[in-house]
């Protein structure tokens, strides 16, 4: 089968999946509602904000606030695009009509990527603007040094979770076991070994650590992370890279 039939199968599949749709809903307005929630709340709190927390005031990466909960959502989206095959036996018929099993993964990340990528930059945008107008006169502007960078690397950031947790899923074939997976790792072990002292210089160096600093503007005074926001989304691109790969070597090594 043509590489452009795969893609077109792909997208049909990925597209009559109602669960799927509702997931990159939920995405959008899980960021962008609690996005403008802790914008309004931060507005009504600057006040009250030390001189050394005023110099850390950064009020584009508050607006993406809601991204926390928004991966969350594509997570499930990465994981229920490559396990539902698996969950449903489906796999077996799609690999007898695409028996190349590298066309048939990359044409499934490639239509996921490019969803992911306009939901995303979609979501990024709307709950920038969204946001800045909940800060009032603390808000930031798109023109501002730094902060289309932000805006776009918001987007960025929620399309590599996706593709992350599809490599995760490819690997592991169980959505329930991907999740099971994913969410403590994203929700429980990062937050733990990026805040613990001990451990604060490992945790930086995880995906979503690494890649959510593309979003900021404004480096907090206390901030000694060796690497910029650039250099954070890299570091989250070849987690992404090295899921992906392990996801293609393992589908090409097993049965389906």
């Amino acid at each position: 089968m043509a590489a452009i039939q795969v893609v077109r199968s792909e997208w049909t599949k990925i597209r009559s999946v109602a669960s799927t749709v509702w997931t990159l809903s939920l995405a959008v307005v899980v960021t962008v509602a609690l996005g403008m929630l802790i914008a309004a709340l931060s507005k009504n709190e600057f006040d009250n904000l030390s001189a050394r927390d005023r110099l850390s005031f950064d009020p584009t990466y508050i607006s993406f606030a809601g991204m926390s909960l928004g991966q969350l959502a594509m997570i499930v989206f990465g994981v229920l695009v490559v396990s539902n095959e698996y969950s449903t036996g489906m796999i077996r018929t799609s690999l007898a009509a695409v028996p190349q099993r590298g066309t048939f993964l990359f044409s499934k990340i490639a239509v996921a990527a490019g969803l992911a990528l306009a939901v995303g930059l979609v979501t990024s945008f709307v709950t920038f603007f969204l946001g800045q107008s909940m800060l009032g006169s603390l808000r930031a502007e798109i023109g501002d040094p730094g902060v289309l960078r932000a805006v776009i690397g918001g987007g960025l950031y929620m399309t590599l979770i996706a593709l992350f947790s599809m490599g995760v899923a490819a690997m592991l074939r169980s959505p329930m076991l991907s999740l099971g997976i994913l969410m403590p790792f994203f929700f429980l072990i990062s937050n733990i070994l990026g805040n613990v002292g001990a451990t604060k210089k490992v945790g930086r160096y995880l995906p979503d650590q690494a890649g959510s600093k593309i979003m900021q503007v404004v480096t907090p005074v206390d901030d000694d992370t060796p690497y910029g926001p650039w250099g954070g989304l890299a570091i989250m691109v070849v987690w992404v890279v090295a899921a992906l790969l392990g996801g293609y070597l393992l589908l090409k090594r097993r049965d389906a």
